[in-house]
């Protein structure tokens, strides 16, 4: 089908029309008759024709846009995953805790729409904050239009920020508490209530290695659980609770044992989320 123009009396009228085949010759049937084309392309009726259409033939657009020599306007974003854990984000008051935090804080860019972005980026391809630079150009993310990677590292280095002096109670040997405790305990307090307890959780640990600078306070040579024993590298605890919900996560040097970490995390569990009796049960090779 198409549409064709066509001279009558002096005025132009405009027809949707199609090819046809009859008695082995090809013609054109008239559809229906659009009208004049001033009084039609005035009224807007074709471009609304014309969207309405489009949204069936997403290949012509495509081949339309090569023609014109501008495959830069073409672009598809995904929106499925961050509809969905943007509720999730919403629903468990990560969003809330995270701008309750950075109240009276002066950042020129959206930091919680960066960590958000970061968490993501981690559940759907486990990447670093680099690659989710590049990520980010394939999703539609509401507020994480002009956030670049300098942004996202920014962000990260808010969560590992030392807290004062007076908020350091229950700290562990191996690291200083950080804003990044201040927003588990906070999640923890909103969905407690009266019979909320801790009394059975799950604590697993793995190990993280890293190349290059950095990493100088926790980054030592062990056990390499991801078979990496020639780099440095941090140790990573996770305490689930026994609905399947993270608690919180602790990480110490390279060389820590699993269980040398499990009594200050015990500890921590008790000055943290102001629970009596707690029984851990280990995992992990």
């Amino acid at each position: 089908m198409f549409v064709r123009e066509k001279r009558i009396r002096g005025y132009t009228y405009l027809y949707l029309v199609e090819t046809v085949r009859e008695g082995g010759r090809a013609k054109q049937r008239i559809i229906k008759n659009l009208g004049r084309k001033e009084a039609v392309t005035a009224s807007g009726a074709l471009e609304r024709l014309a969207t309405s259409v489009a949204r069936y033939a997403e290949r012509a657009l495509v081949l339309s846009q090569i023609d014109a020599g501008n495959p830069d306007g073409l672009a598809c974003k995904r929106i499925g995953a961050p509809l969905l854990f943007g509720r999730l984000w919403e629903e468990t008051g990560c969003r809330a805790v995270v701008e309750d935090l950075l109240s009276g804080r002066s950042f020129e860019f959206p930091v919680e729409r960066a960590i958000f972005a970061t968490v993501l980026h981690r559940i759907m391809v486990s990447g670093s904050d680099r690659a989710c630079e590049t990520w980010l150009s394939d999703y539609d993310i509401p507020g994480v239009d002009g956030l670049s990677l300098h942004h996202l590292y920014r962000a990260m280095a808010w969560l590992g920020e030392e807290l004062p002096a007076d908020e350091q109670g229950g700290a562990t040997p191996f690291s200083p508490r950080t804003v990044k405790d201040r927003v588990e305990e906070e999640l923890f307090a909103r969905r407690r209530d009266l019979f909320s307890e801790l009394s059975v959780v799950f604590f697993d640990t793995t190990s993280l290695s890293f190349t290059g600078a950095g990493g100088k306070s926790l980054g030592k040579r062990g056990y390499s659980k991801d078979q990496r024993p020639d780099l440095m590298q941090m140790i990573v605890g996770v305490v689930i609770d026994a609905a399947g919900r993270p608690v919180c996560s602790e990480m110490w040097p390279g060389n820590t044992a699993d269980v040398t970490g499990l009594v200050p995390v015990i500890d921590r569990l008790r000055s943290r989320f102001a629970i009596g009796r707690v029984c851990v049960v280990l995992t992990g090779a």
